[in-house]
Order: C-alpha cells, then sequence, then structure tokens
C-alpha cells in the first residue's frame, strides 16, 4: 500500500498494533466510540435503530470544558437523520451512507447538512469533508482548545476511489487469501453458518448477489483510501504550519475492519481477526513520550475515556471503557492495563446470514460463541494459529481454559443493570436471503456430532 501520511504518523507516533472494535458495523461501533459504552448498554444494535433517551457523548463534556467542538462527516446512528447532534458547534454530515460523488446522490445531486441546512455536495467526498475541516479549523481564534471529529465516507462500499486514484494499483497482483478456496482444510471445525454463508450476500461464492471480483473489489478498497492518507497528510501540515503540533493529539482509527475472502467471507460482523481489528495510531509530539508500537489490546470502547482523559477532565462512571493515555505516552506506560476484549454482535433480520455472535479475546486465546443457532463453539490460539484454521473446542487439554472464558464472557455480556439481553430491531422490510443455485451447497453437521 502507498500511505506515506499514515506510514509516517506511526512512525512519529504510538502505533498500536493490536486495536479492536467490541462490535464490527459501522452504527454500533460509532455510537461504542461516542459514548464509551458497550453496544448493550448504548443501545445502537443495528444500523437502523435511534439513540434511546438523551445519551452522553464525549465531546459534549469537552464543549462544556470550554472546547470549540466540530463533527463533519458520517454520522449514520438513527437510519437516515443527519441533524445536528449535541456537543458541536460546528455540523456537517449527510444521511445515511453518504455519497462519493455528487452525480451519485440522485436526480438532484447528493446534499450536505451544514448546521441544519442543505447544502449541495460539490465533489469528491473525501476531499470536500477534509476542506471543510480546515475550513472550520481556520475560524478558530486561538482562544479555545478545540476537538475535531473528522468521520469520513470512506472506506465505504461500493468503494469509490478519486478520479486521481483509479489507476493507481493497476499492476499489483492481489492474490486470494490463504483460506478462502472451498476445501475440506479450510472448513475443517468451522461452524455450518460460516460454510453456508460463502454463498450469500456475504459470500466469495454470490457476494451481494452479484457476479462481482472480491479481489478487484479489494484493490479499489485500496485505491479509496489513498484520498483518505492525503486528508490526513493536509491535517497534520496544517497543525505543523501553525506551530500547534506540541499541543495536539490526533487519533486515527476506524471504525470496523473489513474481509475479503477470508474464510470464504467477505464484508465484517463476525468475531474474526479481519473483521474486528482496525488500525489505531496517536500522534502528538508533546504527548507521545516514545514513538513505536504498542501491543497491548486496546478497544473502540476505549476511545471516549481516553480523550476526555487527555482533555484534564473526570471520566463519568457511565463509560465502560478505560483511558490509554498512559499507553500512548510510554509503551509500558500502564503495566495494570488488562489485554481483554468483548467482542458482540446482534442477528439483523435484513442480513440474516451471520448469527449472534459472543467472543472473549484474551492477548492470545480468542473464545466465541453463537446464540439461537445449532451450531458449534470456536477456540482458537492466536499465537500458534493467527489465520484461525484449527477450531480447538473440542481439545481436551484446552477445556478448564473453556470454561473459565465462557464465565468471563458471560461476566462482561452484563448491561449497566446487571442483565443480560438480546436486543433487536423490528423488521420492516425484506432480506437479502438469496443463494445461488450452482455454487456452493449447504454445510453438513460436524461429523463428531453424528452418532448411528
Amino acid at each position: 500500500l502507498e500511505t506515506p501520511n499514515l506510514d509516517a504518523l506511526a512512525r512519529d507516533g504510538a502505533f498500536f498494533r493490536n486495536a479492536f472494535v467490541t462490535t464490527a458495523l459501522c452504527s454500533p461501533s460509532r455510537a461504542t466510540i461516542l459514548t464509551g459504552q458497550y453496544m448493550h448498554d448504548h443501545g445502537i444494535v443495528d444500523n437502523n435503530l435511534p439513540f434511546r433517551g438523551e445519551p452522553l457523548f464525549f465531546p459534549m463534556l469537552l464543549d462544556d470544558a470550554g472546547y470549540a467542538t466540530a463533527f463533519i462527516g458520517k454520522w449514520h446512528m438513527g437510519g437516515e437523520g443527519d441533524a445536528p447532534q449535541p456537543g458541536f458547534d460546528r455540523w456537517v454530515s449527510f444521511a445515511g451512507q453518504g455519497h462519493y460523488m455528487p452525480e451519485q446522490g440522485g436526480p438532484g445531486g447528493a446534499m450536505l447538512n451544514v448546521d441544519g441546512n442543505r447544502v449541495a455536495q460539490q465533489g469528491y467526498i473525501t476531499d470536500e469533508l477534509t476542506a471543510y475541516a480546515i475550513d472550520w479549523l481556520e475560524t478558530l481564534d486561538g482562544s479555545s482548545p478545540f476537538f475535531l471529529y473528522l468521520s469520513h465516507k470512506a472506506l465505504h462500499a461500493e468503494f469509490t476511489p478519486a478520479r486521481r486514484h483509479r489507476d493507481q494499483y493497476a499492476n499489483t497482483e492481489i492474490p486470494p487469501p490463504p483460506t478462502q478456496a472451498d476445501t475440506a482444510e479450510n472448513y475443517e471445525g468451522k461452524p455450518m453458518w460460516v460454510q453456508n454463508q460463502r454463498n450469500s450476500w456475504h459470500g466469495v461464492d454470490y457476494p451481494y448477489h452479484s457476479t462481482l471480483d472480491v479481489q478487484e473489489y479489494q484493490r479499489d478498497y485500496h485505491r479509496s483510501l489513498s484520498a483518505v492518507d492525503e486528508s490526513v497528510g493536509r491535517l497534520r501540515r496544517w497543525l505543523e504550519d501553525r506551530d500547534l503540533e506540541e499541543r495536539t493529539l490526533i487519533l486515527f482509527m476506524s471504525d470496523n475492519g473489513f474481509l475479503f475472502g477470508e474464510h470464504g467471507l467477505i464484508d465484517k460482523r463476525n468475531a474474526y481477526e479481519e473483521s474486528i481489528r482496525v488500525p489505531l495510531i496517536a500522534w502528538g509530539p508533546g504527548v507521545v513520550r516514545t514513538s513505536g508500537d504498542r501491543r497491548q489490546v486496546v478497544r473502540n470502547v476505549d476511545i471516549a475515556p481516553t480523550l476526555v482523559d487527555a482533555a484534564g477532565l473526570d471520566i463519568p462512571p457511565q463509560f465502560s471503557g478505560s483511558s490509554f493515555l498512559a499507553l500512548i505516552r510510554e509503551p509500558a506506560g500502564d503495566p495494570e492495563w488488562r489485554n481483554e476484549l468483548l467482542y458482540e454482535y446482534y442477528w439483523e433480520y435484513n442480513f440474516p446470514h451471520t448469527p449472534t455472535t459472543f467472543a472473549l479475546r484474551t492477548d492470545r486465546y480468542k473464545l466465541i460463541q453463537y446464540h439461537g443457532v445449532w451450531d458449534t463453539e470456536e477456540l482458537y490460539d492466536l499465537e500458534a494459529d493467527p489465520r484461525e484454521m484449527k477450531n480447538l473446542i473440542q481439545s481436551a487439554e484446552h477445556q478448564d481454559r473453556i470454561e473459565r472464558m465462557r464465565r468471563r464472557l458471560y461476566e462482561l455480556l452484563a448491561n449497566s443493570a446487571g442483565q443480560h439481553v438480546i436486543p433487536w430491531s423490528r423488521r420492516d422490510h425484506g432480506a437479502a436471503v438469496l443463494r445461488h443455485r450452482d455454487r456452493s451447497k449447504a454445510a453438513e453437521f460436524p461429523e463428531k456430532w453424528l452418532r448411528e
């Protein structure tokens, strides 16, 4: 990949190699970033539901403390809503996923919501959002600290690179991942739902119910990233030109990972590494005392407490995450840090291929459970098996570990009231349920489950 600005950010800052989301889906993950809560507490369990009541977004705390605040980009919580939200002095957003190009927005063209007013999108969305961000920064008079949440539409599908990047990587080979092949070795020990998803909306045999070439799709994904990389460079240069770098912290991350054929799957939602891993880079010469890699497990639920902590404010008790500000400063800055990740995803009627999924990940092992389906659990030794090929759930030597992880997973899934509930939203339209008659067939039950 050609990402010179992100490479420089990682080289000069703190690069978190084990950063994860607690839900690999747009709206729930973004809600977790904003509220510092797990999905089972903030209630955004899919891309359709709005927030319940009056949630506390961490920028509200910064706004109350005298920060100038701006949200620019994709909001995407509560369906198609794009109205300005509390905690932000400046607001630039759009309905739903938005559009890469103005002409993709229908007869009237794509529209933005700028402080409550409808404004036509003029150009490529990544460049336009960056321009709005810099324009807002230019209005600041330096008397107040500032917080900018730049929430790019990229890299959401359908990936559309900027015109200047449309030939990038044209001669680069993108081979299928080793776990993509439809072989007995790749599917040994895998749940039936994984095998069946191969021939579905989120599988390589019938991707988005089309003849899409998954590796070419990945090529456009990487091309679309280039404008985001340039955006990071523009913002960093703006800070440096005004001698603000010593007093500013940048966090760069994503709201979920993405699969391009791993285990025969595409997209996200599941608990496999490619779905839940995200980039996380912290840059700020006045904050990062020692640059380089950080190996600790950090999560999107930790973003809110970290930024509140960085502002010198008290962390509210309803935040479920922890501040990793000490880890940003030094690689071993918090010796008590717990390398533990809770993952949760709740079945969606419109994409019924992925079941409700709960997972516990430590720095070495991952236990995955599925709720409401007749299927197997999974346990992986990530140190010995980083591609998650060998399911150890039946291994005699791991049964004590499995039992301990099951108990801990159940503890972590309790909401703030100590309850264990399964949230879901009302079904109001059809679902992506199709399969292709001539492609991969339905999975068989595991041999170990069969009796004479």
